[in-house]
């Protein structure tokens, strides 16, 4: 086995077995530390307020490093820019969230001549009649509140003012203007230096920080473990090659030499042994004389009677 593993065509494929075999565990490892989400920020961290322009900037994606954080950011709420995101729960009571549009003062050099805006969520009611008794934020404003990612857009048909997720995407569509591809939870409004109550039929909604468990994906767990047995099949599918061979190997020399002793014994028999074929006495031997003699002396006692 170990002379016909080390022929030269074995022992390249070999060497393309391990290539493989390296490629695969690569390829496992990256499954594996792909299963293993990037874990939320500290409380510590994204307790403390920072402001908005230093944590993201406009068309730009926000990331797992900078959401939950607290900001703190100054604009101007624009007019006729507030919807209604529905299926909101406020202590397992179904609602919706009161959203507007907030212009920030500092946009990003690539935004021309105009500032960006984000959605900022100002409260929680629990019909859309009570938001049209809370009256809109105008003018100058000062919101504290936490940062989060955008919610996919939902296709589907709704009430003028109302829209199924908070996707700034759609959002941006709505109100025409650039769009931070995030959204405040506010839970301070300042409007020329006074703050604001949520009161009158919308409550404040409040977002607490994310749990600081790190999620795993069994899924890439799963294709991790398989590209493990992809490695070790390759091994396995040379080891096969090479004993397939060896196999072929033994079963030709016992072949040539069967040949070799069938051409040195023709005659042989099925056990190697030479095969004797009786012959028949030739005329005037012993045996031919002997049965000549009985039958003589039958005839004799014949003739006698």
């Amino acid at each position: 086995m170990l002379k016909t593993a080390l022929k030269p065509r074995w022992i390249l494929l070999l060497i393309l077995a391990m290539a493989a075999a390296a490629v695969f565990v690569l390829l496992s490892r990256w499954q594996l530390d792909s299963s293993r989400e990037v874990p939320p920020p500290a409380p510590s961290t994204t307790e403390n307020v920072r402001p908005l322009t230093g944590v993201l900037t406009p068309l730009t994606p926000l990331y797992a490093s900078a959401a939950d954080q607290m900001v703190s950011v100054d604009g101007a709420f624009l007019p006729g820019t507030r919807m209604l995101v529905q299926n909101r729960l406020l202590d397992g009571d179904e609602g919706l969230w009161v959203v507007q549009a907030l212009a920030v003062d500092t946009a990003a050099p690539a935004v021309a001549a105009e500032d960006a805006v984000i959605p900022v969520v100002l409260g929680w009611v629990a019909e859309a009649e009570d938001a049209a008794a809370v009256p809109e934020q105008q003018g100058t404003a000062a919101v504290v509140g936490r940062l989060l990612p955008p919610e996919a857009p939902v296709v589907q048909r709704n009430p003028d003012g109302q829209v199924p997720s908070l996707s700034t995407a759609e959002l941006s569509n709505i109100w025409d203007e650039t769009s931070y591809a995030a959204f405040i939870v506010a839970s301070e409004v300042t409007a020329d230096g006074t703050a604001v109550p949520f009161t009158e039929g919308m409550e404040r909604v409040v977002v607490g920080p994310q749990p600081q468990d790190t999620p795993i994906n069994w899924l890439n767990i799963f294709y991790a473990i398989e590209w493990v047995v992809f490695a070790g099949f390759a091994f396995f599918l040379w080891w096969r090659l090479v004993a397939d061979d060896h196999r072929r190997t033994l079963e030709d020399a016992a072949d040539a030499e069967e040949a070799r002793l069938a051409a040195a014994h023709p005659a042989a028999g099925p056990d190697g042994d030479s095969a004797v074929v009786p012959s028949r006495p030739a005329a005037g031997t012993t045996a031919d004389r002997t049965s000549t003699g009985m039958t003589s002396t039958k005839e004799t006692g014949a003739h006698r009677d």
